[in-house]
């Protein structure tokens, strides 16, 4: 008897109607993501923190680190315990809450933006403190909601994309992530200062409308319905029975070690980029802005190949490879001292990043049942996310303090602060691609694809960042 996958026809460029549906939803919502989050930095630190003399009052450098606190507070007070509800909830009905509730909190922030004249303050206008009140609150909240959103899309994707075809699926959601870090922030600040920054909000609110309006098409299967009753009632027993199979499962607990690894390893060069493009690429500051567009360059180019790739050399085999490829390149890039050669390396690094990117999600669907969807991703977030954040606070302490004015001469070759971290950085990559290699080498295989539609499978696959 031919099976399903047998018989079905090649899919296009957006896989299946379902998936077409949700990759729109996810570009326009992702392009409006980043005009708010640029418009936000903009409208506190130009807007906000300006004085009437056109000087920035001195504390705006710390009320604009407040938004990236607020925002990344929920990954670890929310997000182990919202996979928990994911793993309950119907998936698509998650994914349209969390779109309407978020645009109505963006939409929000038109209460303050002076867009119309507010009663009972002076002027019309809410006090500064109020302000950022409103908007470090709006985070907050807009990324408890994203706690949700994401492993939901992610299980649903796992429903409506065959497994063979979930690694082209990856590739457009990662490809479509870059080119919105490309479009997205050039558009923020004439928008904000041509147009005022509440155009910037309704963009954003509207964004996520388009998103709203995208999912409601989707026609999710039955296999995208809650999970059995029986698994419900206890939160505490639902959270550790996923944190006790993400840490046993192999091929799951390969990934969550090489996420904290890896990370830890890449966080030093989002920390200290711009100091290595100064002291050791002798370029000037606003070379930063080349390099971030080249890597993103670099991103949609790899997202355009892993598909073709992964279908060749497999998955697992491509996120060894792409680690300590990965690795490999940016130790490269630690003893370069000119600036195109540098470009041309990050390019490189564009590439092999998004490659490693794309492998995880459908590898952990792949070995993980879906009922545990959202558990997993809920240790897999925070720990990708606590390991950046601290590989950030060691960088900057040790450039700062301990390897401060530090300068060595070995094997010809000559170590400053900078670089003498960033090739640490590089070698914690290649040790968990190693790491990764030995442990995947031994995993069992999965089990064969059933002769029924892949929507009905018994176990799924996941994803880590952004």
């Amino acid at each position: 008897m031919a099976t399903a996958t047998d018989t079905s026809p090649k899919p296009g460029i957006l896989i299946n109607r379902n998936y077409g549906f949700l990759w729109f939803g996810q570009a326009i919502s992702l392009i409006g993501d980043e005009v708010f989050d640029l418009t936000l930095v903009v409208w506190i630190a130009g807007v906000i923190a300006r004085q009437p003399n056109g000087a920035i009052q001195p504390w705006a450098p710390l009320a604009v680190s407040g938004v990236l606190i607020a925002s990344t507070i929920p990954y670890f007070l929310v997000g182990p315990l919202a996979g928990v509800f994911v793993d309950r909830w119907n998936k698509r009905t998650t994914m349209l809450r969390m779109d309407a509730a978020r645009a109505l909190l963006i939409a929000s922030l038109l209460l303050v933006s002076g867009i119309v004249p507010l009663p009972f303050f002076a002027g019309g206008k809410p006090p500064l403190a109020l302000q950022l009140g409103m908007i470090y609150s709006v985070v907050f909240l807009a990324s408890i909601c994203a706690q949700f959103f994401n492993p939901a899309r992610l299980a649903l994707i796992g429903d409506v994309v065959e497994d063979r075809y979930r690694a082209q699926a990856s590739g457009l959601g990662q490809g479509t992530q870059s080119l919105a870090i490309i479009i997205g922030p050039p558009l923020a600040a004439p928008l904000l200062f041509s147009f005022g920054v509440e155009w910037a909000l309704i963009i954003n609110a509207l964004s996520f409308v388009v998103s709203f309006a995208c999912i409601s098409f989707v026609q999710a299967p039955p296999a995208a319905q809650s999970v059995a009753a029986g698994e419900q009632g206890n939160v505490g027993r639902e959270f550790r029975a996923g944190l006790r199979f993400a840490l046993t499962n192999r091929v799951v607990s390969t990934i969550v070690v090489l996420a904290f690894i890896a990370q830890l390893g890449v966080g030093c060069f989002n920390a200290l980029n711009v100091f290595f493009i100064t002291q050791n690429l002798h370029a000037p500051v606003t070379a930063l802005g080349y390099l971030g567009g080249i890597f993103g360059v670099g991103a949609i180019a790899g997202a355009v190949i892993s598909g073709f790739i992964s279908q060749r050399v497999g998955i697992e085999r491509m996120l060894v490879s792409s680690i300590i490829l990965l690795g490999i390149v940016f130790l490269a890039l630690t003893r370069m001292t000119q600036f195109l050669p540098a470009l041309v390396l990050v390019f490189l690094m564009g590439i092999v990043q998004m490659c490693l990117n794309v492998t995880i999600g459908p590898l952990v669907l792949r070995n993980t049942p879906r009922e545990m969807v959202g558990r997993v991703i809920a240790v897999i977030t925070p720990t990708s996310m606590g390991a950046q954040l601290l590989s950030i606070g060691l960088a900057g302490y040790l450039a700062s303090s301990v390897l401060a004015g530090f300068h060595a001469h070995a094997l010809g070759l000559q170590f400053g602060p900078i670089d003498t971290i960033f090739s640490g950085g590089a070698l914690l990559m290649v040790s968990a691609g190693i790491y990764a290699g030995l442990r995947l080498r031994s995993a069992a295989p999965p089990p064969p694809a059933p002769d029924v539609a892949p929507v009905a499978a018994a176990s799924a696959d996941v994803q880590v960042r952004e």
